[in-house]
């Protein structure tokens, strides 16, 4: 008589990562921080951008051959590569995450946020290694694939990976948990690019602009902090609850819903199509303000902004560079006004609720939108600073908010993987937003407009989106009872607890396994991020002068 014995189940697999009941779950934020801060560097790479556009020439860029075709400059080791063709990199970050995270979301909920983290860490570092090999080797194809391709697909993986795992740990602050690591993202570029600068500085030489040591010394930083992150995962047992949280399904709330929709079927539901709808309006609007604030900010004021009543196109270029100079300090406060609202707006939505934190977003950001123009034409900066920066933080704050508005509609189980199909409308308004309004100005200029009010109808036309937005939010009802998961069924093997023993207790309380251990946790994402932030505030302090 043979008696078979279960294997054991792999470091790596999800059943591994089913805490512990000492666990605490305050653990779990700043490990999906330290990935996240790892992978929000994407928002910083055109800190790369002039140094790569003089790699050969070192000193002045090296043009290349007039004659030379698309395929050619590829690999052409003895000329520069131009900033538009460097450019690339980062549309692929996003177009990459988008559709990476829609695609293998599903595999991530099987296979647990341990084993995801990891394999963002392997494609976001390798990624920067093989970037590193062709800067080294002067061949632009290897950073378009090292980079822009495998570099993106760990963006989509890292960014997905602790958000059904925070829902799951946060039940009774779903909007909080997801906002502190979606902070993160974020935030990265504010550690990372002054640490880019830096080190360029200190690895230039006559002979090398020093991005090549760069990428290499930031793969292996991040390496350790995004494998860290990865190993401090942990899952709850199934049945596992906060002391004193009541289940929704005690609640009055109709728009939270304690039942569970499978991926599958909640990507055919009206609901989710108007939160995408939703989300990528609210991008749109959002991203095209962004990638515009340093120009707007200096063809609106022009003189204005150091005292002088001349528009933009008569300012000398000294005079240029010291607004110029204002605008990037402008463009600093944004970035904490972006990480602020993911913070602050995802949290507010547990109060709120999902659908009125939306609503908010929709109708000040109409309001705001619209009185754009107004506030320019007032000759002030305050109530323009002002509004822009609420405007960017409700960007922010929409993508904090909606893993959190996902799960309340189609439940925790497979909210991760549903989440990921939803940052197809992230890719979608990467392409939407900068191409709208990147085009008006044109053909506002080109119309014979000043530079000054060339803004104007762009900012209106955002507005109208934000009305359509508000329309997508109203329509949005609770899920209908024919689309949920029956008990367990549908549900993959891997979301199990694992063994009877994971069953045998259900912690119903907080419980401290080390204090220590978890103020160094914090105090490893915090403090790099208080650095960039102060970083940050140092730069914006130019627009007080």
């Amino acid at each position: 008589m043979s008696v078979s014995i279960a294997a054991e189940p792999g470091f790596f697999s999800r059943e591994r990562t089913v805490a512990a009941p000492s666990f605490n779950r305050w653990l779990v934020p700043p490990a999906a921080l330290a990935i996240h801060l790892c992978i929000g560097m994407a928002y910083g790479f055109s800190v790369f951008w002039l140094p790569l556009s003089r790699a050969v020439g070192i000193t002045q860029p090296v043009a290349c051959p007039a004659e030379m075709g698309f395929f050619g400059s590829l690999v052409a080791t003895g000329c520069d590569w131009k900033i538009s063709q460097l450019g690339w990199m980062y549309t692929l970050f996003f177009v990459l995450l988008g559709c990476s995270a829609a695609i293998w979301g599903g595999w991530l909920e099987r296979a647990g946020p341990r084993k995801a983290g990891l394999v963002s860490a392997l494609c976001w570092c390798g990624g920067l290694l093989i970037s590193a090999l062709g800067v080294y080797l002067h061949q632009l194809w290897m950073l378009w694939l090292g980079s822009g391709v495998i570099g993106g697909i760990g963006l989509g993986l890292g960014y997905i990976s602790p958000v059904s795992t925070l829902i799951k740990w946060f039940p009774d602050r779903r909007g909080m948990a997801t906002g502190m690591a979606i902070m993160g993202f974020g935030g990265g570029a504010m550690i990372g690019a002054p640490l880019a600068d830096w080190l360029m500085r200190q690895f230039a030489s006559p002979t090398s602009v020093g991005v090549w040591q760069t990428f290499v010394a930031m793969a292996l930083i991040y390496a350790v902090f995004m494998t860290a992150g990865a190993l401090g995962y942990r899952v709850p047992r199934e049945d596992w609850k906060p002391a004193g949280w009541t289940p929704p399904a005690t609640t009055k709330s109709a728009m939270v819903s304690s039942r569970n929709v499978d991926l599958g079927v909640a990507t055919r539901t009206p609901q989710f199509w108007l939160i995408w709808a939703a989300l990528c309006l609210n991008v749109s609007a959002g991203i095209g303000v962004i990638g515009m604030a340093s120009p707007m900010l200096q063809e609106m004021f022009g003189g204005r902004l150091i005292g002088l009543d001349i528009p933009f196109g008569q300012l000398d270029a000294a005079q240029k560079a010291q607004i110029a100079a204002i605008a990037a300090g402008f463009t600093g406060l944004l970035s904490l006004c972006n990480i602020g609202g993911r913070f602050l707006w995802a949290t507010s939505s547990d109060k709120l609720g999902r659908k009125l934190t939306f609503a908010i977003f929709f109708l000040l950001g109409m309001v705001l939108y619209a009185a754009v123009p107004t506030l320019a034409g007032l000759g002030t900066t305050l109530f323009f600073v002002l509004a822009v920066g609420i405007i960017i933080s409700m960007y922010g704050g929409g993508f904090a908010t909606v893993p959190a508005y996902l799960a309340d509609m189609f439940g925790t189980k497979m909210v991760g993987a549903i989440h990921g199909r939803l940052l197809t409308a992230w890719a979608t308004a990467g392409i939407l937003g900068p191409v709208l309004v990147n085009y008006l100005r044109e053909y506002q200029i080109a119309a014979g407009l000043p530079n000054a009010q060339a803004y104007n109808q762009t900012m209106y036309i955002l507005a109208g989106l934000l009305v359509l937005g508000l329309i997508c939010n109203l329509l949005v009802r609770p899920v209908a009872a024919r689309h949920y998961m029956a008990d367990e069924k549908g549900t993959p093997a891997a979301l199990r607890p694992a063994t009877q023993a994971s069953l045998a207790a259900t912690p119903t309380a907080e419980r401290t396994a080390s204090p220590v251990l978890v103020g160094l946790a914090w105090a490893a994402v915090g403090v790099p991020l208080a650095v960039g932030v102060l970083i940050t505030l140092q730069k914006t302090a130019i627009l007080l002068h």
